[in-house]
């Protein structure tokens, strides 16, 4: 496996950012943690997946509204994750440990590991962002290219056209397949993880198997087995394709940088801060609905540069970073709308898989 430094002498522009923030945390006497926005928003939350679950399983409506109701379903877990889990798992949903790992737990619930997660996202991901043979997150192949420092197929060259419909796996990949290889072969890309313990190992397998129960087994029993199949695909496919665009559009668009680990053998020659900022991107961060839906995670930068800061701070923060790269002339990667961040999207797919 490839190994890649930063530039670890002065860090002016993060050092300058941080003082900034603090400042602003000690002035208002606030914690780091998430507040009462975020325990209101995890209560509905889970109402609603319980309230859907059980009209959906155990007081079955007609087809039409069950397969909406199974999209709601879909979005629900996509909500949770980007809300509850995220906030848990990086230990910024409260000041208390054991709420933290209460919360990030809430994806094995929903069929994820959250141990392998943590691994796969704060530990590779955050610290190697977009960085080729180390970010496992930018790595679809075969099936998709997003940077040219990965192999070009003739396939590639449509993969703006059915990028969505492969979005639409990522959950089901993640549950079924994904956590399984990483399991089994003890490494996330090319990056091994320490052995799991005994403990690790009753979790991931007894949460695997309750999480099966509760949302294939129970319902086929219960409302038969075509119906439920269908009812778990139209859930898992709504929520593949949430989570899969919310990621895509913070760091796969036309202006972020990419990097290949084979080939900065002598470090990055950012300090990490800069290297985040060049990498990530925001969008439509004055769109509440979308704020609050995403857990915040449409300010992907503020999220990379303080991860362990509740997403709840990410508006006003965001203010603090624009301004501070503007000083070190830093640019600030933002689209206005979804659609302005879709479209960049969509472009950058059709560049990759078309050039060489």
């Amino acid at each position: 496996m490839a190994n890649v430094s930063f530039q670890t002498g002065e860090n002016p522009f993060f050092t300058t950012l941080r003082k900034r923030v603090d400042a602003y945390f000690d002035q208002h006497g606030l914690s780091y943690t998430g507040n009462y926005k975020i325990i209101s928003k995890t209560i509905v939350l889970l109402l609603a997946l319980t309230g859907l679950y059980i009209w959906l399983v155990f007081f079955t409506p007609g087809t039409v509204l069950a397969l909406a109701l199974c999209v709601l379903l879909g979005i629900v877990f996509a909500a949770i994750g980007f809300n509850v889990m995220h906030d848990g798992a990086h230990g910024s949903y409260s000041d208390h440990k054991m709420v933290n790992e209460i919360m990030g737990f809430s994806l094995n619930l929903l069929g994820g590991d959250v141990q392998l997660w943590k691994v796969k996202h704060n530990m590779i991901h955050h610290s190697f962002t977009n960085i080729e043979g180390l970010d496992d997150d930018i790595n679809i192949q075969p099936f998709m290219r997003t940077n040219t420092n990965q192999k070009r197929l003739k396939g590639h060259r449509y993969q703006h056209w059915y990028f969505a419909f492969l979005y639409m796996l990522t959950y089901l990949s993640w549950v079924f397949i994904d956590d399984f290889k990483k399991y089994f072969s003890g490494k996330i890309g090319e990056t091994r993880f320490r052995k799991f313990k005994t403990h690790q190992h009753l979790i991931f397998w007894s949460t695997k198997v309750v999480n099966l129960f509760l949302f294939l087994v129970l319902p086929m029993l219960l409302v038969g087995v075509v119906p439920a199949i269908v009812g778990y695909l139209t859930a898992s496919l709504s929520c593949g394709l949430l989570i899969a665009v919310v990621f895509q559009l913070a760091h796969v668009v036309e202006e972020t940088n990419f990097s290949n680990a084979y080939n900065e053998k002598r470090g990055v020659e950012d300090e990490w801060a800069v290297h985040q900022i060049r990498t990530t991107a925001n969008f439509a961060t004055n769109n509440k609905i979308v704020s609050w839906f995403t857990g915040g995670l449409n300010f992907q930068v503020e999220h990379h540069l303080f991860p362990r800061i509740s997403h709840v701070y990410y508006p006003v923060i965001s203010k603090m970073v624009e301004e501070t790269c503007r000083e070190f002339g830093i640019p600030y990667l933002k689209h206005r709308t979804v659609y302005a961040a879709v479209r960049s999207h969509v472009v950058h797919l059709k560049e990759m898989g078309q050039r060489d």
